[in-house]
């Protein structure tokens, strides 16, 4: 038997590579001001993309080091060594105190930015959860009651984001809003959301958002959220409408995109096709509950290991997970346990299912995995333990099934976010 297992790590590798800052960034950066470079970073590859700014103005320009100021908020254990900018690591997914004093002090930053000063807004994802300034009248305490549930609800990326824009004094453009007499704001983005909409990523902290109080309420209501009444109160308050188009917070704004998850799949796509393989590029913008899609693409596995093909099947987005259960694990390890429920009597089919930023659901520590590998060895181990991946899913506790299996991936972060990266290899 062939071990497929170092060629889907590095597919996975190649996807993630491809969208670090230190590659992407540098592009992008625009010249330096005649006053300061205002630095405001939020994300998971928040503290690469600060990094990469300072090599930028500090080195390749030379400019001034007190004429670069900042804070970079990201996830704990996704900090780097930097020189100017303040590098802050906070919870995700559920936000702590941290990103709560992290998002006062960009907010302070913003403010005082100056006609001749250049606000620079780097964002990645995880900037939602990083970034935490409750609306007036909602505790953080209510803030991160209302995020959890939204996690275990099952619904979409844009969805959550919905409520989150509504009940914060930070998202939805209102940053722009408390930088708006910089001469230019530049936002700067590594997308981690499908279609690549501005206003999801991190929230939409410095472009108009299309949603509205009603739709944060419609997903509330659609999902069954219990929440409490002051939050509600705030999701009924024309005060916490979110920037529309047309605000004069967004005259001098720019938004570009530095790095997307296709860029990242058609790198996946290239490697597995020097290896040989007959592609089916299912595309980068996957939506849905983690085990349906699962079922999905285990039927196509099947079909096409049937028709004799030599054949990888790859896929980006972001899939979700209703939790039920009291287990650990994430959209892609549920992915690839519900996998390994399909196939577990199949030779000739191996599989990754990767989360790019390293992280895969988990306890907000560095440590957490990404995602999961699986091929026969799997299925002898279940055997062998006498394990019922039906149990595990039941329980939505994927992290224990491969930790028993020894099949979790674990990279460590990534200091990047364009989603996810699912192959199967099918020979």
């Amino acid at each position: 038997m062939i071990d497929r297992r170092p060629l889907l790590r590095a597919i996975y590798d190649a996807a993630v590579a491809a969208a670090h800052p230190s590659v992407v960034l540098a592009p992008y950066l625009r010249p330096a001001p005649v006053g300061r470079v205002i630095c405001l970073a939020a994300g998971k590859g928040a503290g690469a993309m600060a990094a990469a700014a300072e090599q930028y103005y500090l080195d390749a320009l030379g400019l001034a080091p007190e004429r670069l100021v900042g804070i970079a908020t990201t996830r704990h254990g996704h900090g780097v060594p930097t020189r100017r900018i303040r590098v802050v690591e906070a919870g995700h997914p559920v936000p702590d105190e941290a990103g709560l004093r992290g998002a006062a002090e960009a907010i302070e930053l913003a403010r005082e930015a100056r006609a001749d000063d250049l606000l620079l807004v780097l964002l990645s994802g995880g900037g939602s959860a990083n970034w935490i300034a409750p609306a007036g009248g909602v505790s953080f305490t209510q803030k991160q009651s209302v995020n959890r549930a939204l996690l275990r609800s099952g619904a979409p990326i844009d969805g959550v984001n919905m409520v989150r824009k509504h009940l914060s004094r930070i998202k939805g453009g209102r940053l722009a809003r408390f930088g708006q007499r910089a001469g230019e704001i530049v936002t700067l983005a590594i997308s981690d959301v499908p279609y690549d909409e501005p206003s999801a990523i991190a929230s939409g902290p410095t472009v108009p958002d299309p949603t509205t109080l009603a739709d944060a309420r419609d997903v509330i209501a659609e999902y069954g959220l219990e929440i409490e009444p002051a939050v509600l109160r705030a999701l009924h308050d024309p005060v916490n409408e979110s920037c529309k188009p047309g605000d004069l917070a967004f005259a001098r704004t720019q938004f570009e995109l530095v790095a997307r998850p296709r860029q990242s799949l058609d790198a996946a796509v290239k490697l597995a096709r020097a290896a040989g393989y007959d592609v089916i590029d299912l595309g980068s913008d996957l939506e849905g509950e983690a085990r349906v899609v699962a079922a999905a693409h285990a039927k196509l596995a099947l079909e096409l290991r049937s028709a004799g093909r030599h054949a990888a099947i790859l896929s980006g987005g972001e899939l979700t997970v209703t939790v039920r259960g009291s287990g650990r694990g994430g959209p892609n390890q549920e992915y690839a346990l519900a996998l390994a429920d399909l196939l577990r009597d199949t030779t000739g089919i191996a599989a990754l299912a990767g989360d790019t930023d390293g992280a895969d659901g988990g306890a907000g520590v560095a440590t957490d995995p990404a995602g999961a590998l699986i091929d026969p060895t799997t299925f002898a181990k279940m055997r062998a333990l006498r394990l019922k991946p039906e149990t595990y899913l039941a329980n939505n506790d994927a992290t224990a099934f491969f930790l028993a299996t020894n099949d979790l991936l674990t990279p460590g972060p990534t200091l990047t976010n364009v989603n996810d990266i699912r192959v199967i290899l099918v020979d």
